[in-house]
């Protein structure tokens, strides 16, 4: 793949009337780069890089440990305390088995709104910053302004902690982190954290016919999935009236499962994927220890049978939670510059919780809905753009006083 989509390819980004030409044709640019979390991001890297390097930023890489993916980190204006940090994510969700009326990977605008992989969640964010990274070489900065552009966020933000080390280590304190998620420009100071769970469950294989000699890896499977329904239920029940999330209360479910091999064979393994959503307050290690104190129980029962059955868990993903502070100088920053009185919290997971949980004051605010995230025909519409512009332009001007 090119490093950009070329400009002429289409008419999209050309003398607009709405002044928007350079926002669009960043997106255009972006949404080009198949960034699916399966594949590398590497081209969309050096893109960014190439056009931050330009304007004179100081532009660090953080690569994972195979080499195939980075993210980067780059600096404009000098390097003092007090700047601003925009974080974005540069991979997408797959467009596999969905009814795409356009190409998913060319920007397609149609009754205001504009189509394609990864337009809202979240390549326009990352767009309109890098559209108006010349306006921010040239302002005169008096704080900072860093870039963080991350890999593998839809996959458990499995990229961000690494860059997130390297700006608490290498940089002056920012006083802010801004995560770019489509807010519709709310202020958003809270979102729930995310672990995802992968259960082995090894059975004692017999006939079917022999079920007081064997040991069912599925029917264990079934009981370990019941007690995690269960602990959803009693979470709802004991929700707190005034919990600002939807739902108000910490969510645990299984929609993987892969077992057995033949109608009539006892089920030598199954295997689970779960995970758990959990408010501020709960953290994952709560959850799974209550789910093991269950688990082996029923691994003790199994092992009536044969020593060798036996339940295992192992944890794939452990996103914190972005908890909502009264003193938060990234949402009090945010407010400022939307015009806004008010926050709000969502029930998603971002890199906010980790830029928080590292010590950064740290808040949600960007373009576009998440009701079209992850969906076949992706759009933000092209007002959420304008919008996104100025909120970055008033950024510009309050770091350069």
């Amino acid at each position: 793949m090119s490093l950009s989509i070329p400009v002429n390819a289409s008419s999209i980004a050309l003398n607009r009337s709405d002044g928007l030409d350079a926002q669009i044709e960043w997106l255009e640019r972006l949404v080009g780069f198949n960034t699916t979390s399966s594949r590398s991001n590497l081209d969309l890297i050096e893109c960014a890089e190439a056009h931050l390097s330009a304007l004179g930023a100081e532009c660090v890489r953080v690569a994972n440990p195979e080499g195939t993916k980075a993210n980067l980190y780059a600096v404009i204006g000098p390097k003092v305390e007090g700047g601003v940090v925009l974080s974005g994510h540069t991979d997408v969700v797959p467009v596999d088995g969905q009814d795409w009326r356009t190409d998913p990977w060319t920007l397609t605008e149609r009754d205001g709104k504009l189509y394609g992989r990864g337009t809202c969640d979240m390549k326009a964010f990352s767009a309109i910053a890098l559209s108006l990274a010349p306006q921010m070489a040239a302002a005169g900065l008096k704080r900072p302004i860093i870039f963080a552009l991350s890999y593998d966020e839809e996959i458990g933000c499995l990229g961000a902690p690494s860059m997130i080390d390297e700006i608490a280590s290498e940089l002056p304190r920012p006083s802010a982190v801004i995560v770019g998620e489509p807010t519709m420009m709310k202020v958003v100071d809270g979102h729930k954290g995310i672990a995802a769970f992968r259960s082995t469950v090894i059975g004692h294989t017999t006939h079917s016919s022999q079920t007081d000699r064997g040991v069912s890896a599925v029917e264990a499977a079934a009981k370990l999935i019941s007690k995690i329904s269960a602990m959803r239920e009693a979470r709802a029940a004991a929700a707190e009236p005034d919990c600002p999330f939807v739902p108000p209360h910490s969510t645990l479910t299984v929609n993987v499962a892969h077992g057995g091999t033949q109608l009539n064979i006892m089920a030598a393994e199954c295997v689970f994927d779960w995970d758990c959503r959990v408010i501020p307050g709960e953290t994952a290690k709560e959850v799974l220890e209550e789910f093991q104190d269950y688990a082996q129980g029923v691994q003790n029962e199994m092992r009536k049978i044969s020593a060798a059955c036996r339940i295992s868990t192992e944890q794939l993903t452990d996103v914190p939670p972005l908890r909502p502070d009264a003193d938060n100088p990234a949402a009090d920053l945010a407010k400022a510059i939307t015009g806004r009185n008010a926050t709000e919290v969502v029930p998603y997971a971002a890199e906010a919780g980790q830029f928080q949980e590292a010590g950064f004051a740290t808040v949600i605010c960007g373009p576009g809905s998440i009701d079209q995230a992850h969906q076949a025909n992706e759009f933000i519409a092209v007002d959420q753009i304008a919008e996104g512009k100025r909120f970055i332009e008033k950024l510009i001007a309050r770091l350069s006083r």
